[in-house]
């Protein structure tokens, strides 16, 4: 009876161990063929900030599944050694082709300027420069207040803007947002990426009058054409506009409602009293005496 048990036992231990196998080794199959169907991705070891001509020591090469491996990856570190970084890349994150500069770029500015484009450098204060809030990236309208007569003095100077929906490249030497925000607002000139015909206006906006910065939400791609302002349409007074709310399209804004008028009232006829109907009475005679009754209405 216990040689019985203990076969069944002996039994029991070689089948588990054997299903235990058997698992053991489908699991590492699947792991196997799994790994094999993985491809390498280069990432970033480090955070690569925008116009870095990127080093080898700044990535690392990972396992991606196939169907989350980013269009335009690299599968070695060779083949991005002295490329140059066009945006911030984040540490952990996959490296493209989108991300970086055509081959032979040289880094820094010259990397983050798009074809056709133009870097251009203009002198700022803490007033043009909106008191150190203009960081690269930023979308901005330049205003000019230039006097538009040959002769100085001639005409009252006027207001207007002339380039719009320009982006900043840098704000001082920073082509990136500046970690110490006293450093930001310590700049005296920021460069702005324009056209050439747009920076030959600024120029001449620059040299002929005083420029003015005016920040505009990044997500405003809307094109606003004014007809400018001098002295006299200054002092002619604004209608108040309602307040929009922090970061609001200009869809979403409320219209300004018109300013009503005051309604003239005429006054209403009065009518004309109307006399009471006449009483109905009767003539009374009592002997000598004669005297009217009225009726009760």
């Amino acid at each position: 009876m216990r040689n019985k048990r203990f076969f069944i036992v002996l039994a029991g231990a070689l089948l588990f161990g054997l299903l235990a196998a058997i698992s053991v080794t489908r699991y590492l199959s699947s792991a196997q063929a799994y790994s094999r169907n993985l491809n390498r991705v280069a990432v970033a070891k480090v955070a690569i900030p925008l116009g870095t001509k990127i080093i080898p020591e700044q990535i690392m090469v990972v396992q991606f599944p196939p169907e989350s491996t980013p269009d335009g990856a690299f599968d070695t570190v060779e083949k991005l050694a002295g490329r140059v970084a066009v945006m911030n890349i984040a540490p952990r994150e996959p490296i493209t082709e989108a991300r970086l500069a055509p081959e032979g770029t040289a880094g820094g500015l010259s990397a983050v300027i798009p074809e056709g484009y133009r870097a251009m450098t203009v002198k700022v204060d803490d007033v043009v420069g909106i008191s150190g809030f203009v960081m690269p990236g930023t979308l901005v309208d330049v205003v000019v207040v230039i006097d538009p007569a040959e002769k100085a003095g001639m005409q009252d100077p006027i207001s207007k803007i002339v380039l719009q929906n320009i982006k900043v490249l840098a704000n001082g030497q920073n082509i990136d947002k500046p970690a110490d925000q006293r450093e930001a607002n310590s700049v005296k000139a920021v460069t702005l990426l324009v056209t050439p015909e747009q920076a030959e206006k600024l120029a001449l906006a620059s040299s002929e009058g005083k420029l003015q910065l005016v920040m505009r939400n990044s997500i405003d791609q809307g094109d606003q054409q004014t007809m400018g302002i001098n002295k006299r349409g200054l002092l002619g007074g604004e209608r108040a506009q309602p307040v929009p709310e922090p970061g609001s399209l200009k869809s979403e804004q409320p219209a300004p409602q018109p300013k009503a008028r005051p309604v003239r009232s005429e006054p209403k006829p009065v009518a004309a009293p109307v006399p009471p109907p006449p009483k109905a009475s009767v003539e009374m005679i009592e002997g000598a005496k004669k005297r009217n009754v009225d009726f009760p209405q």
